[in-house]
């Protein structure tokens, strides 16, 4: 009794292949799309033309072709990113970014360093200053307070250099003729306090100024910066004509370095100037409250009758 012949079962693995051989030309269309060479080009082409596809048997020899066609397949994303990998920038350190960058960038970016230079200079000088000038201002508001005339708070050391006291002591000698007019002599008074306040101000403010137009105009030349060097990158991918990280990674790298830099030039800029300014109100508020104490003295001696009567020079 013979045995029939067991029928062969298909396959597993070919209506999976089949489908996968039928889309082979999209694979190749997005595979070519990518970076990858030439060499894996034709790899992939010389294995497609290799496996007929009218007959749907799978013998050994078609097996193995399109087992080759699949290796070649796979292999062309690996062969890609090691080429990515190989052309991408290596030193992409702040200042490697800084040594690649377009001259324009390079201007960008010294310039917003010698900006954020200038705020932490400005920072230290301006707060030596107004330190000293608040202490000396102190000094002198606690000795005027605690003075009973005009003369006694001109001869007391920490008060004796005001320009408060001085400005009084000047208008008290050549008003010595008209003392009868105590309203118009203490206005004169107040008219000098006034043009003091505003002198010191002014001096207090000098040097401010830069800070403030760093803070509103770093923000602005780091985006310069940005824009160029996303520029940069559009330029490169037209020459190119690919968008290989390669290409596009030192511009980009480029204007986020110029982003930084100015946001590093500008923040630090608007939080001292900020601060400068509180610290300015608050001297002018103190030297306010000692002009206030010397106008009291002055209308003090006025409503003693001792004003103008004693030896103003000797003070002055």
């Amino acid at each position: 009794m013979g045995y029939a012949a067991e029928p062969r079962r298909p396959d597993p693995v070919w209506p999976v292949l089949c489908s996968a051989w039928r889309g082979r030309h999209l694979v190749v269309a997005i595979l070519g799309r990518t970076h990858c060479s030439a060499t894996s080009h034709s790899t992939l082409l010389a294995a497609s033309a290799a496996v007929p596809t009218k007959d749907l048997v799978m013998t050994n020899s078609r097996r193995a072709a399109v087992g080759a066609a699949f290796h070649a397949i796979l292999a062309l994303p690996a062969t890609a990113f090691a080429q990515d990998f190989a052309t991408l920038p290596q030193n992409l350190t702040a200042w490697g970014m800084f040594a690649s960058a377009d001259w324009v960038v390079k201007a960008v970016i010294i310039g917003l360093t010698i900006a954020s230079v200038v705020t932490w200079t400005v920072l230290v000088a301006k707060s030596l200053e107004l330190r000293k000038a608040a202490s000396e201002q102190r000094k002198a508001f606690a000795a005027i307070e605690g003075a009973r005339s005009l003369v006694e708070a001109s001869k007391l050391p920490d008060s004796a250099g005001s320009p408060l006291i001085i400005a009084a002591v000047t208008e008290l000698r050549l008003s010595s003729d008209a003392l009868e007019d105590g309203e118009g002599l203490k206005e004169r008074v107040a008219s000098r306090f006034e043009r003091i306040e505003a002198a010191i101000s002014r001096k207090m403010t000098m040097g401010t100024t830069p800070l403030g137009t760093i803070g509103a105009t770093a923000p602005f030349v780091g985006l310069f910066g940005t824009v160029w060097g996303i520029m940069n990158s559009f330029i490169g991918i037209s020459q190119k004509q690919t968008t290989d990280l390669a290409v596009v990674a030192p511009g980009i790298a480029e204007a986020l370095l110029a982003t930084a830099i100015g946001l590093i030039a500008a923040i630090p800029a608007v939080v001292i100037y900020n601060h400068f300014a509180r610290q300015i109100a608050a001297h002018r508020a103190m030297v306010a409250d000692s002009s206030a104490a010397v106008l009291r003295l002055v209308s003090r001696d006025l409503s003693r009758g001792i004003a103008g009567r004693v030896d103003l020079r000797a003070a002055e």
